[in-house]
């Protein structure tokens, strides 16, 4: 294992190792303007909430000028605003007010695809002579008029689309309004890297990199393998393949390493990229190892349905085996995903005390954290009628997938306002009936509700050097019960976690210094009541492992 016990967690130039960094999907986060979709002005006035959190950084899903066919992943201008979210000012404003209250700001940047209402596309299907011709991927038809390969888009059927302007196929490995850019091409690199010195320039203090393993397509253009029947999703063509050649080719590496540099021209500011695919975990340290690529990558193995303490600790011990020199990141949650007490909790009765036990868990694990909004008040995923879908992904593969609108829906602030404190009008989507309960109001009043746990335990972790920056060792599982110790220079802490409603006697190790209300305590004898964790500091403090 990699011992980062050395780090300096006071260097603001590595201020993102070990950062907790609050998700905030803006359409959904809070309407200033009461149009029914969140907006700048309504991140600005909840950033006294989110420093009570006591997060490190805010990450801003994508607020550029766009169709929103794909609600802001489809971008038409990446150095403007839409005018659902405000202006360009307010952006500079939402920076200035988070950088007082010491909190970075990290922004989505969407640059394997753009919009096809992006002027550069609008030019480049033109004809097959203009100057932004080769900026995209065109490619003639095969003799008999079918695709030029067999690649599958995400959201549904070939990712060629046929154009009778310039008589070629345009790859789109997402919706058939996204046409990928050809980063083949070194204008195409160098524009982008230009879009994102535009914000660095403004002073923003990293980037969150969409799908950046889909920047490159085989030159060669060969077909993708296909899967295995039992390793395929049936619903999606997409999961029927290997996915080698229409992303994951190693000039995307190698751009990332350009992206650095950009970077390294400015103090303090980070790079942490969206690695989608089957493989992922052991595609990180390719893009992360060596300290001149991504500064890190977000795990997407506790992103998904599998559970359990046993599993937890192979994800745990697997990534640090594979990640030799680079930072991980974890998340539970973000905008593509099912909430993860809807994942996870309903094999539990006492879900109030999983929510908690799940928040602690994911703040003690080495690397960086990602937590997305309403994650700290333990909302459940909303459930939606077919008739109030807005994502294409869902009303494509509708039942069997009910797309990403049921972890989208708006923030609840105020449980006896309309459509919870979000809005006045009509909002994008619906609030759920469920999340009222939850609201920040509500729970900011009651001294044991999932908000308040996630306020103190975050405090808490402020003053845990170990907890931000130290080593990870001895990651054990024992039935439902996890444990590994965080250790760096200074002290060693034991982190156990019981992922069950039944009771389970455990060790007094060292001085308790954080535990769930869970734990009873009777004499020496400790035990768990239901979900629950207690973290020790071992006395006397003991060395690094050395395994």
């Amino acid at each position: 294992m990699t011992d980062f016990s050395g780090h300096d967690a006071n260097n603001t130039d590595t201020w993102w190792r070990g950062a907790v960094i609050y998700q905030i999907y803006p359409r959904s986060f809070c309407d200033a303007n009461q149009d029914g979709i969140g907006d700048l002005q309504g991140i600005i006035s909840k950033l006294d909430y989110i420093h009570s959190l006591n997060v490190d950084a805010i990450w801003i899903s994508p607020f550029f000028t766009s169709p929103m066919k794909d609600f802001g992943y489809d971008v038409s201008n990446y150095r403007e605003v839409d005018p659902i979210f405000g202006q360009l000012d307010d952006f500079k404003e939402l920076l200035r007010q988070a950088h007082a209250r010491n909190i970075k700001v990290i922004i989505d940047q969407v640059l394997s695809h753009t919009s096809d209402q992006h002027p550069w596309f609008v030019e480049s299907r033109q004809d097959k002579n203009n100057a932004k011709a080769d900026w995209y991927v065109w490619q003639d038809p095969l003799g008999d008029g079918t695709p030029p390969t067999n690649w599958q888009s995400v959201f549904g059927g070939s990712s060629w689309q046929w154009d009778s302007r310039r008589q070629q196929y345009y790859l789109h490995n997402f919706l058939v309004s996204q046409p990928d850019l050809n980063f083949h091409n070194p204008e195409v690199q160098q524009q982008m890297l230009e879009e994102m010195q535009f914000w660095l320039d403004l002073g923003v203090d990293g980037f969150r990199l969409d799908t950046v393993n889909y920047y490159f397509h085989d030159d060669q253009l060969r077909n993708n393998p296909g899967l295995r029947q039992d390793r395929r999703k049936l619903f999606n063509p997409y999961d029927f393949q290997s996915h080698l050649y229409d992303k994951n080719r190693p000039q995307s590496i190698a751009y990332t390493q350009r992206m650095r540099h950009l970077l390294n021209q400015y103090q303090a500011r980070m790079l942490m990229g969206e690695i989608g695919d089957k493989n992922a975990e052991k595609m990180m340290q390719d893009y992360t190892g060596g300290q001149n690529k991504l500064h890190t990558a977000y795990s997407f193995r506790l992103l998904n349905e599998e559970f359990g303490a046993q599993y937890f600790a192979d994800v745990i011990a697997q990534q640090e085996t594979l990640l030799t020199d680079g930072w991980p990141s974890w998340a539970f949650s973000n905008h593509d995903i099912t909430r993860v007490l809807s994942r996870w909790g309903d094999r539990f009765e006492q879900q109030d005390k999983l929510v908690k036990t799940l928040l602690a868990f994911l703040f003690c694990l080495r690397g960086s954290v990602c937590l997305y909004q309403g994650e700290e008040l333990g909302l459940p995923e909303a459930t939606l009628t077919f008739e109030q879908l807005q994502d294409p992904w869902g009303i494509t593969f509708w039942p069997e997938f009910k797309g990403r609108d049921g972890c989208r829906t708006p923030m609840p602030w105020d449980s006896n306002a309309p459509n919870a404190g979000f809005t006045d009008a009509s909002p994008w989507l619906p609030v759920a009936q469920s999340h009222y309960p939850l609201a920040v109001q509500t729970q900011t009043q009651a001294p044991d509700s999932t908000l308040n746990f996630t306020r103190q335990f975050l405090a808490f972790r402020k003053t845990q050097a170990a907890l931000i920056c130290g080593d990870i060792h001895q990651i054990n599982a024992d039935g439902e019960l996890l444990s590994f110790r965080r250790v760096d220079d200074t002290m060693v802490l034991q982190c156990l976690f019981w992922f069950s409603d039944q009771p389970r006697q455990i060790t007094k190790t060292g001085n308790i210094l954080s535990q769930s209300d869970t734990l009873v305590i009777e004499n020496d004898q400790l035990t768990f009541k239901g979900p629950g964790y207690v973290i020790f500091q071992e006395t006397p403090v003991q060395p690094a492992d050395t395994q």
